[in-house]
C-alpha cells in the first residue's frame, strides 16, 4: 500500500508539470501561425477587401491573439465557419479557437464542452427605422406600426419592452423574417427589428441605407464572444486576457499611436500592462511585451471597434452597450495587476 501511495504521488507530479497532451498555446508557438475559425464573408466582421486580406472586428481579435503570441498580427490561418459547422470545427481541432458571431449561452458554455473566453460584442435585439422620422431612442416609438411574426421570441421581447415602458405600438403581422423586412422597406411599418448585427448588414444592403437609422437600445441578451476547447485553461488565458487588454488599454486611454508615451508613465498598470513592471508575460507564457505589442500594432478596443463598425465605416454603428462601463456601456475589465 505504501509503495502505490508513493507511486500514485509520483505519477500526479508528473501530470501536473508534465501533461501527456500539449498545451494548444504550445501546439500554435511550435507551429509558427494561430488558426482561428471565422465566419463566411460578412463586412464589419469577417470579409475580404480587394486585395483578398481578411479584415473585419471579428478578423482583428485573431490577430490580436497571433501578436499576443508572435509579436506579428499577419500569423494567423483563417479558416471560414457555418453557423453549423463552426462548432464541429472547433471540437476536432480544425481550428485553435473561434472568432466569429457566436452567442454565448447556458448550453453552449457547459454541454458543448467550449469555454467563453470574454464577451467581446453586446449584441441584442434592437430596432431600425427610417431616419426621416427623427426618432432618437426606441422609447419614443409610441404608437409606431411595426412588422411582427407571432409566437417568436423576437415578438415577446418588443410586447415585453413596450409594456414596460408604458407605450404601444401597431402590429403588422406578417409570417417570416424576409417578408417583415420587406414590408419595412416598402413602409408598410415603420420599424423593422432584429439582432443588432443583423440590422446592420440588413441596411448596408440597401442602396439608400444613410436613410436608416439603427436605435441605440438593446431589448435582449446576445452576448458574443471567442470561444476555445474546454479543457486548456493555460489557452483560454491567452485569449481571454488578448481581449481584456483591449478594453484595459481603452480605460487608460493607450492607443496604438500613443503608447510609446505611456513607457515611462507613473503608473503602476500601465507599467505592468506595457511589460515594464513584473513578470506577467511569464505568468501567461509569453513575452513581457506582449500585451504592448497587441495595442501598438492593432490598437485598443475603441480603435478596433470604430475601424471595422463605427460611424465612419459602411456598418455605421454606434458603441451603445459596447461602451466602456465609465460612459454607460457594460465593457468591463479586471485590472492589470
Amino acid at each position: 500500500m505504501y509503495f502505490f501511495r508513493q507511486f500514485l504521488l509520483i505519477f500526479v507530479f508528473f501530470i501536473h508539470f508534465f501533461p501527456l497532451n500539449a498545451s494548444v498555446l504550445d501546439e500554435v508557438k511550435d507551429r509558427g501561425y494561430l488558426i482561428c475559425g471565422v465566419s463566411e464573408p460578412r463586412i464589419g466582421f469577417a470579409t475580404l477587401d480587394d486585395k483578398s486580406n481578411w479584415i473585419g472586428f471579428d478578423v482583428d481579435m485573431c490577430r490580436v491573439v497571433a501578436t499576443a503570441i508572435f509579436s506579428d498580427p499577419s500569423k494567423v490561418e483563417f479558416i471560414t465557419t457555418t453557423n453549423r459547422s463552426r462548432f464541429p470545427i472547433l471540437a476536432g481541432g480544425e481550428v485553435d479557437m473561434l472568432s466569429r458571431i457566436t452567442t454565448w449561452s447556458f448550453s453552449r458554455d457547459v454541454n458543448l464542452g467550449f469555454e467563453f473566453t470574454g464577451i467581446n460584442f453586446f449584441d441584442g435585439q434592437g430596432f431600425m427605422m427610417r431616419s426621416s422620422l427623427g426618432v432618437l431612442s426606441a422609447k419614443d416609438l409610441d404608437g409606431a406600426s411595426i412588422c411582427v411574426i407571432d409566437g417568436t421570441t423576437s415578438k415577446y421581447n418588443i410586447d415585453a419592452f413596450f409594456e414596460k415602458n408604458n407605450i404601444y405600438y401597431v402590429p403588422i403581422h406578417v409570417e417570416f423574417d424576409d417578408e417583415a423586412f420587406e414590408n419595412f422597406i416598402s413602409e408598410r411599418c415603420d420599424v423593422y427589428s432584429n439582432f443588432i448585427t443583423e440590422l446592420a448588414n440588413k441596411r448596408i444592403s440597401l442602396p439608400n441605407s444613410n436613410n436608416f437609422a439603427i436605435l441605440p437600445e438593446l431589448i435582449s441578451k446576445e452576448p458574443l464572444s471567442p470561444l476555445v476547447r474546454h479543457g486548456d485553461d493555460q489557452w483560454k488565458d491567452v485569449v481571454s486576457w488578448s481581449l481584456k487588454v483591449l478594453i484595459i488599454a481603452e480605460e487608460l486611454n493607450i492607443t496604438s499611436k500613443n503608447i510609446d508615451n505611456y513607457l515611462e508613465s507613473n503608473n503602476n498598470e500601465i507599467l505592468r500592462l506595457l511589460g515594464i513592471v513584473g513578470s506577467f508575460g511569464d505568468m501567461i507564457e509569453l513575452e513581457e511585451r506582449w500585451a504592448y505589442n497587441i495595442i501598438k500594432e492593432i490598437g485598443n478596443y475603441k480603435e478596433i471597434f470604430n475601424n471595422n463598425l463605427g460611424p465612419n465605416t459602411i456598418m455605421n454603428l454606434s458603441r451603445g452597450m459596447n461602451k466602456l462601463y465609465s460612459e454607460g456601456g457594460l465593457l468591463y475589465a479586471p485590472p492589470f495587476r
